[in-house]
């Protein structure tokens, strides 16, 4: 797939068509770029993005997500709730990792486009009329790279990986299967956190 039919994807993926979702994207690929790393499809790659919640910029989490491979699913995705459309991409085997941020540029612009005004009206971005979602999106995809995200340099994460345990086995009490890192040891029987008592 090229970059266009990459962005295209995710907005699909993502349900509707909005300005930070791009964004998610282009940061998503020029990390991949700047690091010099596939797409993860597997847990080659980390990503943590600083998005947190309840604001109007969450979507930057699935342009990531679809750009990089980095998935919720595959726990290499993490959320650092700082409310910045910001990625740390990380190659685990070498610990090189890049920080992209959005930059402020076209905020004006965004912020007078009809979806916007819509949005903060409380109308829906998947009942905006699609031209309108795909202004956003022209207008932050076409834009020079330097007028979205600032590109910090590669350096060294801190930090340790712990190795994938495999395996479910099912409670002794309420009989759910119950992945292994999370069964609790109560007596003499594996309980899963919510019938062991424990919060964690």
């Amino acid at each position: 797939m090229n970059e266009k039919e990459i962005l295209m994807s995710a907005l699909k993926f993502h349900g509707h068509k909005c300005w930070a979702s791009v964004v998610g994207v282009r940061a998503g690929l020029a990390a991949l770029r700047v690091l010099d790393v596939p797409r993860s499809g597997g847990t080659q790659l980390y990503a943590i993005i600083e998005t947190g919640e309840e604001h109007g910029g969450m979507c930057f989490g699935d342009g990531v997500q679809y750009s990089t491979g980095c998935t919720f699913g595959k726990g290499n995705l993490r959320k650092d709730p700082l409310g910045k459309l910001a990625l740390t991409l990380i190659e685990k085997d070498s610990n090189r990792a890049v920080r992209i941020s959005y930059k402020p540029t076209l905020s004006a612009q965004i912020s007078d486009s009809t979806f916007m005004k819509k949005r903060a009206a409380g109308i829906m971005a998947n009942e905006i009329p699609e031209d309108e979602q795909m202004e956003l999106v022209n207008l932050v995809w076409d834009a020079p790279e330097e007028d979205v995200i600032a590109i910090g340099e590669i350096f060294e994460y801190d930090g340790e990986w712990l190795p994938e345990v495999m395996g479910f086995i099912p409670c002794d009490s309420c009989g759910e299967m119950t992945a292994k890192a999370y069964l609790r040891v109560v007596g003499t029987k594996h309980m899963c956190i919510p019938c062991s008592g424990y919060d964690r």
